[in-house]
């Protein structure tokens, strides 16, 4: 199996950062209450444009770093939960802002688990040696999605991109995707359509009662709980599954990018799997919850600081809405 290699990383955050004093402002809440329940400290909120604007921006930069003509790009994937339209795909217009006039356009929603899931998508296209180079970006605004009377929920998250370009590697790489979607009420966001259509039985209800609050209607739903025993679970069980695959020790693993939920989650994942604290990369105090772009703007961190050193062997793992979960585990 052919892998994968990243040439090119970059990300964007929004400049707006909303520390968690900010949120006592208008909630019963504080940085004591909020910090040992998530090791959130703050997040950035994108407040006067459009998701794709981040993706645009992330994209640019990783195209940058890569050194390469956007019209040499074959393929752009793009990782969302909170596109800004039904039609186009965010691919689209990220596509036609970037100039990557020959490049294929494909959306790709697994909630967190996202940029995991392209990752796995890029190396199989990558392998019919039809696709040279691809851009994947996941780029998030879920400040869009809260409820900002819910105090346990809307702390949690924020807004952010990140991309990378890659292209094919002969050295390995192994991947792993899961779903449980019997437990999807532990974390949703329902569409909500305003629709006027004569002929809907507006009193018809498909979903058993589940949306039966304005909040559940319209907003993020997350049962923490539920959401707690399924992704320390899932995470646990990717990590193995993969570090199978390739046919390694989990101490082999030089470097761990977890999706960045919560600080508790990811150490007691991390500490059930035996890999040292110091392997494990974070960035939630400073970012939130950023679901799919959480591990591209962490990739692209660590590429800044020039700490993705050439022989690593890299580990992302992630879970997310649906619900479901991935790993993937390859060499810089």
């Amino acid at each position: 199996m052919s892998g994968v290699k990243i040439i090119g990383t970059g990300s964007y955050v929004p400049e707006f950062i909303a520390d968690n004093n900010k949120f006592s402002e208008f909630l019963d809440t504080s940085d004591e209450w909020i910090t040992p329940r998530t090791g959130i400290k703050q997040r950035h909120i994108l407040t006067d444009k459009p998701n794709f604007y981040m993706g645009v921006q992330a994209a640019q930069r990783a195209i940058e770093d890569a050194g390469v003509n956007p019209k040499d790009l074959d393929l752009v994937l793009v990782s969302t939960c909170s596109p800004d339209f039904f039609y186009p795909s965010m691919a689209c217009l990220i596509q036609k802002k970037t100039g990557a006039v020959n490049a294929a356009a494909i959306d790709v929603n697994s909630a967190c688990t996202g940029f995991i899931t392209a990752m796995d998508i890029a190396q199989k296209y990558l392998e019919t040696d039809h696709y040279k180079k691809i851009l994947i970006v996941a780029t998030e605004k879920l400040s869009s999605q809260l409820d900002y009377t819910d105090r346990s929920m809307c702390i949690l998250f924020g807004d952010a991109a990140g991309a990378a370009v890659v292209e094919k590697s002969d050295k390995p790489f192994h991947s792993m995707l899961g779903a449980a979607g019997d437990e999807f009420e532990a974390l949703y966001c329902k569409i909500h359509y305003n629709s006027n259509c004569p002929f809907y039985d507006k009193e018809a209800d498909h979903y058993n009662g589940i949306f039966d609050t304005f909040s559940k209607q319209n907003f993020l739903q997350s049962d923490g709980h539920a959401v707690y025993k399924f992704a320390v679970n899932a995470m646990d069980k990717a990590v193995r599954k993969v570090a199978e695959q390739r046919g390694i020790d989990l101490q082999d693993i030089d470097l761990v990018i977890p999706h960045q939920a919560n600080l508790r989650i990811i150490k007691k994942a991390t500490e059930l799997l035996g890999i040292s604290q110091e392997k494990v990369y974070t960035n939630i105090q400073n970012m939130g919850n950023v679901s799919s772009a959480c591990i591209p703007v962490c990739l692209d961190e660590l590429s800044k600081q020039g700490r993705l050193k050439e022989g690593m062997t890299v580990c992302f793992v992630g879970f997310g809405a649906g619900l479901t979960y991935g790993a993937c585990i390859f060499d810089i």
